[in-house]
């Protein structure tokens, strides 16, 4: 069971007190991400993501670093397509001291540019890293196709181009542009106190209200990309276009998925690697924003395999279509996700994670057992319509990466296979 206050200026504070366990996870959701970002601003939200831990008005980049080893506790973030959070953990007894870190990171980072300019070249370096991550380098490509002129077609690290135009005064405007209350969810979870509460409170309450400006919509394109890179394997990905993070449907859409390709005892898994040894990996994903999303199916694999593997996909997403799933199928993907969450009930960061993530695009937390009845209520016709509804291969996108083919040769070998 967890409590929310909304402070005068939209901030709020979110928290579940669990007191049989001695640690504490806290966690300053932001709904800002590279959604957010102007052509010219991509990769702002990330920059400054990284500039808040280089030091504020009351301490050092290494003070921070210090601060945080002197309490034995974990810090960090991570910033999404359509989010950024700060997060750490510590012992119920730190509380406040990480709280007093946060909020100075959130509130008085300075943003001088000499850390500005070094801190350029480690995320250029961040970029280099995932330029040569292939299996991250054909999701983007997927992306960047697949949300073609819109803001969710960026990546999240932005460009060298676009983050070698952004200073310290830049990045600190931005950041007080878009980081008000509005958009501001804290979450602390785990064995806490009502003055750990109202510490957040207090020191949140001078956040500037926001404006309440909503989001441009984006939507989902047929894209079909190659990009020729030295690779032992080829990578490979499909998409079909699915739905947004709200949708009612979520749950039948999360099952066929995990029946499809979501482990190893999944139709894409037996079929293609166990049965055929045409691939080493192969699984499929989800990919949900706040009115789109997609479902991808990955595989890494040599050239030779390529089409052989394609087509047996092909293969079995229309068996899957056709006949549906068992019923048996269908309880175990259940099964696999109810134990899941059921797991996460022991972890004080899966809690705080949950919360914030609802917080932010329910505006409530669904009750742990209302999640499960949620699944338990789908149905093997539910799990049809979704399938239905989703892998249509007149519809279907596609990203390669390695020592591949050209673009208009996978585009005309995918419609010979829907045939």
């Amino acid at each position: 069971m967890y409590n929310t206050i909304t402070l005068s200026n939209g901030v709020r504070i979110v928290y579940e007190n669990i007191p049989y366990v001695r640690s504490a996870s806290v966690g300053v959701w932001v709904n800002v991400g590279t959604r957010d970002e102007m052509a010219n601003e991509n990769g702002a939200s990330h920059f400054i993501e990284h500039m808040v831990f280089k030091g504020t008005k009351n301490r050092t980049a290494a003070q921070l670093a210090f601060d945080m080893d002197r309490i034995g506790g974990q810090i960090n973030a991570f910033t999404t397509k359509e989010n950024t959070c700060f997060y750490g953990r510590v012992l119920d007894t730190h509380v406040q001291k990480i709280a007093d870190i946060l909020c100075d990171m959130l509130l008085e980072s300075n943003f001088h540019d000499d850390d500005v300019n070094n801190e350029r070249n480690v995320i250029i370096e961040e970029i280099g890293m995932y330029e040569d991550t292939p299996d991250d380098l054909v999701t983007e490509q997927l992306f960047s196709g697949c949300f073609k002129g819109s803001s969710l077609a960026r990546p999240v690290l932005g460009t060298r181009n676009t983050l070698g135009k952004m200073d310290g005064e830049f990045l600190k405007n931005y950041m007080t542009e878009h980081y008000t209350g509005d958009k501001i969810v804290v979450v602390l979870a785990g064995n806490i106190s009502d003055s750990d509460v109202q510490y957040f409170a207090e020191h949140l309450k001078v956040v500037p209200v926001g404006d309440g400006k909503k989001r441009k919509k984006a939507k989902y394109v047929q894209s079909i990309k190659s990009k020729k890179k030295t690779t032992e394997q080829n990578h490979l990905c499909l998409a079909f276009p699915s739905i947004g993070i709200t949708d009612d449907r979520r749950y039948a859409v999360q099952l066929m998925s995990n029946i499809l390709g979501g482990g190893m005892s999944s139709r894409l898994f037996q079929s293609v690697r166990e049965d055929k040894g045409l691939c080493y990996s192969i699984y499929s994903f989800g990919a949900s924003y706040q009115d789109t999303g997609l479902l991808g199916i990955y595989t890494a694999l040599g050239k030779e395999t390529e089409r052989p593997a394609l087509s047996l996909i092909a293969e079995e997403i229309k068996r899957f279509k056709e006949f549906g799933v068992t019923a048996d199928e269908l309880e175990l993907a259940r099964d696999q996700v109810k134990s899941n969450i059921l797991m996460s009930l022991e972890s004080t960061s899966a809690r705080m994670n949950r919360l914030g993530h609802n917080l932010l695009y329910f505006d409530y937390c669904m009750s742990y057992d209302q999640t499960i009845a949620n699944y338990d209520k789908v149905t093997v016709d539910d799990i049809a319509k979704a399938a239905e509804m989703i892998l249509d291969f007149d519809k279907v996108s596609f990203s390669a990466v390695g020592r591949v083919g050209k673009t208009e040769e996978y585009g005309e070998f995918l419609r010979k296979i829907n045939e």
